[in-house]
């Protein structure tokens, strides 16, 4: 099978999140299968949905060429997240690690399992503008991703991540008071 393109997006909002997401993306490319192409910087945000009061979530997204079909490709995500302790109780609740295909190649998909393109990616500013900072000519649905970006609802609140100090949303080291 030919290797298709897919852009996965990463969150965390749970331990540390930095390390959680760098060790993801090592795991996801371990498998000869998956082939890491592009990576996004890392940005903070607020939690979109889900219980009041989680911490701040990091987010990224990844592109990469791979030869699994999509619900294989699901799997080895969902392997990925469970090394890392996922637990699925409350939705969009807080998490280790979220690992999500936001598009396969040109598929389009409305099986429950998986859904392509992901049916919430063109609102959300978490998926959108890190994927935008990648590929600034990314397309989503014929629309330019960084336009999506803008105009989603959580744009506000998508800032970048220094990467200075991380356990579970709150810095650790170099904040001054």
């Amino acid at each position: 099978m030919p290797f298709k393109k897919a852009i996965l997006a990463l969150g965390s909002n749970l331990g540390e999140r930095n390390d959680t997401l760098s060790t993801a993306v090592a795991e996801l490319v371990d498998r000869p299968e998956v082939r890491l192409l592009g990576v996004s910087p890392v940005v903070q945000t607020k939690p979109v949905g889900g219980p009041v009061g989680q911490p701040d979530f990091l987010n990224m997204v990844i592109a990469v060429e791979t030869t699994l079909a999509p619900l294989e490709l699901l799997q080895h995500c969902n392997d990925v997240e469970n090394k890392h302790h996922r637990v699925r109780e409350v939705r969009w609740g807080p998490r280790t690690l979220d690992v999500d295909i936001i598009v396969y190649e040109d598929v389009t998909s409305d099986d429950p399992v998986l859904t392509l393109p992901h049916p919430r990616a063109a609102e959300r500013a978490f998926v959108l503008y890190p994927w935008a900072l990648m590929e600034p000519s990314a397309e989503l649905n014929g629309q330019s991703v960084s336009a999506l970006a803008v105009q989603a609802a959580d744009f506000a609140d998508v800032e970048p991540f220094d990467g200075f100090g991380d356990f579970d949303g709150l810095p650790t080291a170099g904040a001054v008071e």
